[in-house]
């Protein structure tokens, strides 16, 4: 029994090797190896990379555009975390119910989810372009002025969350359509034979078992809001004046840009540990509150 039980735990471990030994070589080390790295200069052609100790995080101190970078960072992510959650919960609880064409509005919902993010940013370009883009022929067929929504600092950033929002929404939405199909229809009919409106019914039975998909979408919209730059590429380039500029497409100008890789590795340290704090508090908070049947 007990030579049974160490083979079994040979095996099992021997099973996991491949999968443990991909992720220490493509997630554990590269993170080790920016930690490393933002401790060093950046090397050039004749000047070897030397130990600086904490210079690059004092750069990245005194550095505005590190501040701009995660100020619109912190509205991006208020800006697409509530409403693309609160869009796709409420996309998903209508097309849950049986009314002509709801495959057509499914389909129509999901759709910005399988297009790259690429040809996103080029659609919504119909909308924004100066004098051009129906959102200006719209005012100007009200008697509006014409206003340039990627151009002004005061639009900018509000014009490619719409953006983000447009794209995740349907994507969050599968997951709690696929969730309030798990729901037994059993509820919602002692609910009704109660006599409990539809919106007491989604207060009390539906939304709180929908609290595990609701930390599920949560945690990949968190990460989605930091990660998300392909739309700042195409629309703005972190402009004007870096109105767009988010952390990782700083990241991608200064390491890739301007090739000052250290800096570059100070600043994605960063990054890694503000979604590390997410998580904690993520999993080790919110998930407390969570019933899972």
């Amino acid at each position: 029994m007990g030579d049974q039980r160490i083979r079994g735990w040979i095996n099992a471990w021997l099973l996991l090797l491949p999968a443990m030994a991909l992720l220490a070589l493509f997630t554990h080390w590269p993170a080790v190896a920016t930690i490393i790295d933002s401790f060093f200069s950046t090397p050039r052609a004749r000047r070897p990379s030397v130990f600086v100790g904490p210079d690059n995080y004092q750069q990245m101190l005194a550095d505005p555009i590190f501040w701009q970078a995660l100020t619109n960072n912190f509205w991006f992510a208020i800006g697409t975390i509530p409403a693309s959650i609160a869009l796709a919960l409420l996309m998903a609880v209508w097309v849950n119910d049986r009314f002509p064409g709801r495959t057509f509005v499914r389909m129509a919902f999901f759709t910005p989810t399988v297009l790259p993010m690429i040809a996103v940013a080029n659609i919504w370009l119909f909308f924004y372009t100066p004098e051009l883009g129906l959102l200006e022929q719209i005012r100007s067929a009200l008697g509006g002025r014409a206003h340039n929504w990627l151009g002004s600092r005061d639009t900018a950033l509000a014009a490619v969350t719409i953006v983000a929002v447009w794209k995740e929404a349907g994507f969050f939405m599968i997951f709690y359509l696929a969730a309030l199909q798990a729901i037994p229809p059993n509820l919602a009919e002692a609910a009704s034979l109660e006599g409990a409106s539809r919106w007491y019914f989604f207060r009390r039975v539906q939304f709180p078992l929908l609290m595990p998909t609701t930390l599920f979408v949560l945690v990949n919209a968190v990460i989605n809001a930091f990660r998300m730059v392909d739309h700042i590429f195409v629309l703005t380039r972190g402009g004007p004046d870096n109105a767009t500029t988010l952390l990782l497409f700083h990241i991608y100008t200064v390491g890739f840009g301007f090739w000052d890789t250290g800096y570059a590795a100070a600043l994605t340290v960063v990054l890694l540990l503000a979604l590390a704090a997410l998580a904690l508090i993520q999993y080790g908070v919110l998930e407390r509150r969570i019933h899972y049947r």
